[in-house]
C-alpha cells in the first residue's frame, strides 16, 4: 500500500499553515493600547469582575435541557430503529416518554417551574415564599413574611 499521497498531503497542509501564520505576522496591524491584552467580547470592553452570583433558577434551566436533550437523543435512536425493534420498542418508547411526562407534571405541580417574583415552591395547597411546607406549624414558621396563600 502506499502512503506516499497521504504524507505529501500533510506536508502541504502543514506548509499551508505556516505560510497563513507568516503571512498573519507580517502584514497584521500592531498597536498596543490599554485594552490590547485584556478579554473582551464584541469590542466591548469587559467591566467588573467574572466571579458573580448567578440565580439557581439558571442551572436548573441547564439541567432541564440536558435532560431533554438526551430524551430527544433517546427518542431519535428509538425512531431510526422503529421498524427492528418492533411492537415492544415501541411499548418501551411509550412507558419512557410516559416517566419523563409524569417527571415534568411533577416538577410543574411543585413549583419547579415557576419564576414568579419569589420562588414559590407549592406543597399541600399552601403557597409559600421559597419554603416547602408539609403542616400547619412549618407554615406558620415559613410563611411569618405573610407572603402565603391557600389554592
Amino acid at each position: 500500500m502506499t502512503l506516499w499521497a497521504l504524507g505529501i498531503y500533510f506536508v502541504v497542509v502543514f506548509l499551508l499553515v505556516i505560510a497563513m501564520l507568516v503571512v498573519s505576522y507580517l502584514l497584521g496591524q500592531r498597536h498596543n493600547e490599554h485594552a490590547t491584552g485584556s478579554p473582551y467580547e464584541s469590542g466591548i470592553v469587559s467591566e467588573g469582575s467574572a466571579h458573580v452570583r448567578v440565580s439557581a433558577k439558571f442551572y436548573l434551566v441547564a439541567m432541564f435541557f440536558v435532560v431533554f436533550d438526551l430524551e430527544a437523543a433517546f427518542i431519535f435512536a428509538w425512531a431510526i430503529a422503529g421498524r427492528e425493534a418492533g411492537w415492544p420498542g415501541y411499548w418501551e418508547i411509550v412507558i419512557f416518554v410516559g416517566v419523563l411526562i409524569a417527571t415534568l407534571v411533577y416538577l410543574w405541580r411543585l413549583g419547579a417551574l415557576d419564576w414568579g417574583k419569589s420562588g414559590v415552591i407549592r406543597d399541600k395547597g399552601i403557597v409559600c415564599s421559597d419554603a416547602v411546607v408539609t403542616n400547619e406549624t412549618e407554615r406558620n414558621t415559613a410563611c411569618a413574611g405573610g407572603r402565603h396563600r391557600a389554592f
